[in-house]
């Protein structure tokens, strides 16, 4: 099994469920932490709705000395989800609040700079963005979101703002998860707790496809970006599963992780390493053979000492090092494996 190293390990104060490496060129030793937070407001007289709050912070990482350093802290409603991206060449994340919000933060000189916003739904109280995914079309910028009513949003950037263009509903109970197709940004994807698996083409407005073969709810997807036409499926049923789209009724692979797959994230040297995040057992590393049709659990992390919840892997590489970021309740880690063991 692979060596896994904790390097840092630091209390968030709130829950922390969203960890996000900065993908840009000259920003990848940068990466974001999203926690939530539920305050009850009751008194004896009047019961007012749970809040949920939350806190967005920015973290350096040096892959020479390996310190790890704090660099900002926003108060913010509870966040669910965090997605990098570039605008005018200037690195941006993206992060889904619990107030059916996607708030935009510029990185600019160690510190995360709100840009802008936007409602998904303003006529809907109580709406959660839960998922978010940028397409990777430079010229036609759009994202993707998913919601706590079902509802799958599509929204376009104009210069520094972001509108929604089209919204659906497209599950009977929470819309989970959400992503675009890495080789077709018309083709994107949805999975929810009705554990139901849709595709949809954006040209037609509808949808082409549904995969009823989870057994509960789909909480997480990956489209690879070095394999057309295959997709990875994680599912509170505990299972991974890898689908050829073009034959989608069964999977091509599957393999039982023992907790709920709430992400799976690609290693950026050798894509056919998942590193996936189990909820209640712990966080896992898969490798998939060049076929797809074989999986095999090559790396086990345990030190988390409550639900596994986020998870990611810097870009930067230093010594044939590749160090990873993972969360769980009020925990987060980094730890680095060797890149040449497999």
């Amino acid at each position: 099994m692979m060596n896994i190293k904790t390097i840092h390990s630091l209390d968030t104060e709130y829950s922390a469920d969203s960890v996000e490496w900065c993908p840009t060129e000259n920003s990848q030793e940068y990466f974001v932490c999203g926690t939530y937070q539920l305050e009850d407001n009751k008194s004896e007289e009047l019961v007012l709705p749970t809040r949920r709050k939350g806190r967005i912070y920015l973290f350096k990482y040096d892959a020479i000395t390996e310190e790890l350093s704090k660099l900002d802290a926003i108060e913010t409603a509870a966040i669910l989800d965090q997605k990098w991206t570039e605008i005018d060449k200037k690195p941006v994340v993206a992060a889904a609040n619990a107030l059916g919000e996607i708030m935009l933060y510029a990185l600019v000189s160690d510190k995360l700079t709100l840009t802008s916003s936007v409602h998904l739904n303003p006529d809907i109280d109580n709406l959660l963005t839960l998922s978010i995914d940028w397409n990777a079309n430079e010229k036609n910028k759009q994202l993707l979101s998913s919601d706590s009513k079902g509802n799958i949003s599509l929204l376009q950037l104009n210069e520094s703002n972001l509108n929604v263009v089209t919204r659906w509903n497209g599950h009977s109970f929470e819309a989970w998860t959400c992503c675009f197709d890495k080789w077709n940004d018309n083709i994107i994807y949805s999975g929810g707790d009705d554990t139901s698996l849709h595709v949809y083409d954006t040209r037609i407005h509808t949808k082409t496809m549904t995969n009823k073969s989870h057994m509960a709810g789909v909480t997480s997807l990956l489209s690879f970006d070095n394999k057309e036409h295959i997709l990875a499926t994680g599912s509170y049923d505990e299972n991974l599963r890898i689908f050829d789209i073009r034959a989608f009724k069964n999977p091509l692979s599957a393999i039982n992780l023992k907790g709920g797959v709430w992400r799976i994230k690609p290693d950026p040297v050798d894509k056919n390493l998942l590193l996936c995040a189990c909820m209640y057992h712990n966080f896992s590393i898969v490798k998939l053979d060049e076929s797809n049709e074989k999986t095999e659990l090559v790396g086990e992390y345990f030190e988390h000492k409550s639900i596994c919840y986020g998870s990611d892997w810097c870009r930067k590489i230093i010594s044939n090092q590749m160090v990873m970021a993972t969360l769980s309740l009020n925990e987060l880690a980094t730890t680095r494996r060797n890149t040449c063991r497999y």
